[in-house]
């Protein structure tokens, strides 16, 4: 899972990436390419 300060152009990567809020934190997940995670912060 890559750690960013800013997700914007890591969403842009691939179709299915998705931005979650969850606990506070900024995530992006993707089911079909689970490579693409990140979080922020």
């Amino acid at each position: 899972m890559k750690i960013r300060t800013s997700l914007k152009s890591l969403r842009g990567r691939h179709r299915d990436n998705r931005l979650v809020r969850r606990r506070g934190r900024v995530y992006v997940i993707n089911k079909t390419q689970r490579r693409f995670k990140a979080r922020q912060g």
